[in-house]
């Protein structure tokens, strides 16, 4: 029997409305979860204006209502952690270690637009009748979800609210494992972090956990920088916007660093800092692309002298059934902060205030929670 429910609908033409949907019964590989909260990120203000109407949302928390036939490990009750690389487990990218990248089911990786194409579980969702996408196959901005079973990661932790366990499948997991998975940042370094937003703390936190001995945060909002303290950072610069490249920056942390530092990590997503992690670090360090960024952009390659890598992963790299675990022991031993990061929680009629509120940065996170008469 098909559940009715709401859901936030981009129109593709930078719009949303908030709608019913229809949710049919899991298929032999699926799992229908009832979502709790959605962490709310750029992406999700992005996915407005790609030019088809989709579920918006690809971070989310929840409890499994029904399995399909073929699916083991989950059952119905189980608390969720939603992810939305999904892996085949057999392409040649997932046979290399890099599910992150499977070339069949991954949304970004097999050259969809936020969603993979053809995938036989997004007929199990209709809008008017007709079959609509889910953004990255998962669209949690919905109070349910069908989703492929390797779309979920049991949560273990009794003590995690939903709208912590929401934030980690994309921003938590982006930063964490930019600095874990695809860096390895070694205990005793020294890091830059360019941008404190969600992410930014989030290499904060991940670089924190590697034993990183020097966490320099970069920000031209003090009270971001303020936070970045309260996550981890041992060492603050407050940026000039007319500094360009942040050069100047770069030269105070070849000052606090004596040659600068092994690693940075760019999380801003202004194209013309692109670049500027490359100016933070010394010969033969470390520079990350975090953020994103997909402009054309002009790097002086003297940037990159001598011996410099740069690095852009994708989502830290992510492997959700290793990663997510871990991400929860670290929350329950007290080393991973995540209540804390989120400044606000919204109901699903104020997504207009919060993507207003993340556009101008009043957030570290904001959360879209769910009311459910039967919530768990």
């Amino acid at each position: 029997m098909a559940i009715t429910c709401k859901a936030a609908i981009a129109n593709g033409n930078g719009t949303f409305t908030i709608e019913d949907i229809e949710v049919q019964n899991p298929e032999a590989d699926e799992v229908l979860v009832k979502i709790m909260a959605a962490g709310l990120c750029h992406t999700d203000h992005d996915s407005l204006s790609w030019g088809k109407k989709l579920i918006i949302g690809h971070e989310g928390a929840g409890v499994i209502v029904k399995t399909g036939s073929d699916v083991t490990g989950l059952a119905p009750g189980d608390r969720v952690i939603l992810n939305w690389a999904m892996h085949c487990g057999h392409c040649f990218q997932c046979l290399e270690g890099n599910q992150h990248l499977c070339e069949i089911a991954s949304p970004v990786a097999a050259g969809g637009n936020g969603y993979t194409p053809g995938h036989a579980h997004l007929s199990g969702t209709t809008f008017n009748g007709e079959s609509i996408l889910r953004s990255f196959n998962i669209g949690t901005i919905a109070q349910y979800t069908l989703v492929k079973a390797s779309a979920v990661v049991k949560n273990t932790s009794a003590t995690m609210s939903f709208p912590a366990a929401s934030i980690i499948s994309c921003g938590v997991m982006t930063g964490y494992g930019s600095v874990v998975n695809a860096a390895k940042v070694k205990a005793g370094s020294s890091v830059v972090v360019l941008g404190t937003g969600g992410v930014g703390l989030n290499v904060i936190q991940g670089a924190k956990i590697a034993g990183a001995g020097m966490i320099i945060a970069i920000d031209i909002n003090q009270n971001r920088l303020d936070m970045a303290v309260k996550f981890g950072a041992t060492h603050t610069i407050l940026a000039d916007k007319a500094d360009t490249g942040l050069l100047k920056a770069a030269q105070q942390v070849k000052t606090i660093t004596q040659r600068g530092a092994d690693y940075a990590f760019e999380c801003t997503a202004i194209p013309e800092l692109g670049a500027a992690p490359l100016a933070m670090v010394r010969n033969a360090g470390t520079a990350v692309q975090v953020s994103g960024i997909e402009q054309n952009i002009t790097i002086d390659m003297r940037l990159f002298e001598w011996d410099k890598v740069y690095i852009n992963p994708l989502y830290g790299k992510c492997r959700p059934q290793i990663d997510f675990p871990e991400l929860i022991k670290h929350y329950q031993n007290g080393s991973l902060l995540l209540e804390e990061m989120i400044t606000r929680t919204y109901k699903i009629n104020e997504l207009d205030k919060a993507f207003d509120d993340m556009l101008k940065g009043r957030n570290a996170k904001g959360v879209i929670v769910f009311d459910h008469e039967d919530a768990l």
